[in-house]
Order: structure tokens, then C-alpha cells, then sequence
């Protein structure tokens, strides 16, 4: 089977990031803080990266981007960009889940890990994911999105916990959890940030797949869990949602 050249973009938090890949080989890849300037500083960097690896957009031969859940803004530029990248050049594009990516990071894990990224208001992402044996990736929980309350019910027996949630909120979740603290590890600092190293790797698993993205390609959004809601709303005085007509509508109008 051929080589896979493929150009990776990362753009769902503050850090920017775009590799390309050959394969399981970095060609060239460029890491910064964009500050959430990404729809200055993306395409300048594409360009970049490029150049370093002594590529053009011709010699590639697929495209992935981050698809959420994060920043709005970031991920709308990112797969902005590359839709357009996919719409110049007809190469294929994979679209791969943020927080799927991130368990990218730490492919040697034998542990369950639980990448964490800032929301709305204080909450967090959150999902749980694990790798066995025969380095196959598995999703133990779906992405969450809630108070750090909830997101630390998720963290049962020895896990690896890391990215810019854990790293802006890591006393507040040490303390939530009390005598569980010791279940949750930190991962190492160079695994804590997005990746589109990370982005590059699993979209070329989801190409090999042929899990190519159709057009109406949009950020994924993440649904506040009904339980989430109960444990909240009564705290505000407000009534439990699952009762009543109106509750379904309620539910799904709460989208982050």
C-alpha cells in the first residue's frame, strides 16, 4: 500500500497546530498560541508548514481537521479552511472528533485516559477513551460537557487526566474528588495541548476506513446530558427536565 501524505490543522482551543504527515512520519508541523486569532494566522501557517516539508498542496494526498467540541470561532476557521483546501484540490478530508484526537497523544497508555478542555461559564468537555493491546483506540464514555461537579463522577479506578481543563482547574477536581484524588494522574506536560499531529494520525485511520467527511461538514456539538440538568436545576430552584410537554424541546435547545 502507498504512503499517505496528509496535512493535519487543529484550531479547537487558544493553541493553533498543523502538521503533515507521511504516514506515521512528521514531515513538518508548527505548535503556537493564536490567542484566538486563528483566521489570521491559519492559512499563513499552512503555507509554512509546506514550505518546511518541501511540499505543495499537490503532493498531498488527503486532508483532517478538528472538528470539536471547543472554541466556535477556532473551529470554524479551521474547517473553513480545509473545506475550502478539500474543495481546490478534491482530496479527501477526515474529520476527527477533538477530544478522540487528544487520546492521540498518549497512544501508550494503559490506563483509561480523560482528556479535559474548557467550556462555556467555567464547565468543561470531557470523554473517556482506551487503547489495548493491539494499539486499538475505544471510547468508554462519549464527550460530556457540564460543572466540574459531574465531570468528576467520571473518573473511577486509575486515569489519566490531561489537557487545558485539567491544567486551568486541576486543584478545583483534586478537591472534588477528596479521597479519590490519587485515581487521576497527570498525564505528561508535552501530551497536555490539542495536537494536529494527533488530528493527522487518527484522520489517517479514518481515511484507511474510508470514513471520508461529506459536504455538509459542521463543528460537533456536544448536549448537556439530562442527568447533568437534574443534578443542576433543582439547586436553582428550577424543576428536573423529562417532565412535562415542553421538556424535549428544553433538552434539545441546550446545545454548547
Amino acid at each position: 500500500m502507498s504512503r499517505v501524505k496528509l496535512l493535519a490543522v487543529e484550531t479547537a482551543t487558544q493553541h493553533q497546530s498543523v502538521a503533515v504527515l507521511d504516514d506515521q512520519t512528521i514531515m513538518a508541523r508548527a505548535d503556537q498560541d493564536a490567542g484566538g486569532a486563528h483566521a489570521k494566522w491559519l492559512v499563513p501557517t499552512i503555507d509554512r508548514v509546506l514550505a518546511s516539508g518541501g511540499l505543495t498542496l499537490s503532493d498531498l494526498d488527503g486532508l483532517a481537521v478538528s472538528i470539536g467540541p471547543g472554541s466556535f470561532t477556532g473551529l470554524r476557521v479551521g474547517l473553513a479552511t480545509m473545506m475550502g483546501l478539500r474543495l481546490v484540490t478534491g482530496l479527501p478530508l477526515a474529520a476527527v472528533p477533538t477530544l478522540e484526537a487528544m487520546a492521540w497523544n498518549l497512544r501508550s497508555a494503559d490506563r483509561p485516559l480523560c482528556p479535559i478542555l474548557k467550556s462555556r461559564r467555567g464547565e468543561v468537555y470531557w470523554a473517556l477513551y482506551q487503547w489495548n493491546s493491539a494499539g486499538v483506540l475505544s471510547c468508554i464514555m462519549d464527550e460530556q460537557v457540564g460543572p466540574l461537579e459531574v465531570a468528576v463522577r467520571s473518573i473511577n479506578g486509575p486515569t489519566l487526566v490531561f489537557g487545558e481543563g485539567w491544567q486551568a482547574y486541576r486543584v478545583d477536581i483534586q478537591r472534588l474528588l477528596g479521597a479519590r484524588a490519587c485515581d487521576a494522574s497527570e498525564a505528561p506536560a508535552d501530551t497536555m495541548a490539542t495536537s494536529a499531529v494527533s488530528v493527522g494520525l487518527a484522520g489517517l485511520e479514518r481515511l484507511a476506513r474510508g470514513e471520508v467527511a461529506g459536504r455538509g461538514l459542521s463543528p460537533r456539538y456536544v448536549q448537556r446530558a439530562e442527568a447533568e440538568l437534574n443534578w443542576e436545576r433543582p439547586a436553582a430552584g428550577l424543576p428536573k427536565v423529562g417532565k412535562g410537554p415542553r421538556s424535549r424541546k428544553r433538552r434539545e435547545a441546550i446545545i454548547l
